[in-house]
Formats: C-alpha cells, sequence, structure tokens
C-alpha cells in the first residue's frame, strides 16, 4: 500500500496528464504572448491572459539541481530515489524522478532526456534518463 497521493487533474493540468499517458510531453503556452508556463496554470503569469495552448516537448533537459531521498520510505519507489530539477530545451523547468543514473556521475548540467514511466498510483509520469535511454517514446 502507498501513501502516494493521488492525482489531482483540472482543465488547467489534464492535458498534462493524458499527454504523458500517451508518450508526450506538453507544455502550456500562452495563446496571446505565446510565452511557456509549466506547472500548467489558469492564467498567464506575464501577461495574465486565460487563453492557453500547447507546444510537444523536444523532451532534452539538462540538470539544475537534485535531491537523493532515502527517507520516509514508501513502497511505490526504488530507494536512494534522485529527484532532479531539470531545465528543459523549451525553456522551462520540469521537477521528475531519475532512473537509470549512476548516482556519483549526477552533476550540474549533464544532459538528461524525458521519458515516462508508471508512478505510484498507476499513472504515467514524466522520469528522467541519460539520453537515448529514456522510456515510453513519444508515439
Amino acid at each position: 500500500m502507498t501513501s502516494v497521493p493521488p492525482l489531482i487533474r483540472t482543465r488547467d493540468n489534464d492535458f498534462f496528464f493524458a499527454a504523458a499517458a500517451a508518450g508526450r510531453l506538453e507544455i502550456q503556452r500562452c495563446a496571446a504572448c505565446k510565452v511557456l508556463r509549466h506547472p500548467p496554470g489558469p492564467a498567464c503569469p506575464a501577461c495574465r491572459s486565460f487563453d492557453w495552448d500547447t507546444v510537444v516537448s523536444s523532451r532534452r533537459a539538462t540538470l539544475h539541481s537534485w535531491t537523493v531521498v532515502h527517507h520516509p520510505r514508501d513502497p511505490a519507489f526504488d530507494y536512494p530515489l534522485a529527484v532532479g530539477l531539470v531545465d528543459l530545451a523549451e525553456g522551462v523547468r520540469l521537477v521528475a524522478d531519475i532512473a537509470e543514473v549512476d548516482l556519483a556521475t549526477l552533476a550540474i548540467d549533464m544532459e538528461l532526456e524525458v521519458g515516462f514511466a508508471e508512478h505510484g498510483r498507476g499513472e504515467i509520469l514524466p522520469r528522467l534518463f541519460p539520453p537515448g535511454q529514456a522510456r515510453g517514446a513519444a508515439r
């Protein structure tokens, strides 16, 4: 039994979770001023427009920061669990688990690629992999 809370899906973020389930990383974009934003929200922080669309990310990323979680342990995760904050090529940041990387090799500005994997309650969410090793490629 996991203590991971269920996803909270709204009109503003449902596209993100639906795209992830289909193996795509989509970023919310203001329809008025074209500024990208993540995490998704109802209004553009730049111009306050409520109109938005999405763009499909290249999934290329560089590591901005990370942490390694050891406790508290949840059966939904493998430990130690590396969680990274990455700069996507499109200019926004994303937080996701890091997979298949030796923790001793993690370094600021290392290249990573966004893939997808099943999460604690069966949802498909972004996960960070070494370039060329991402699972859940765009379909």
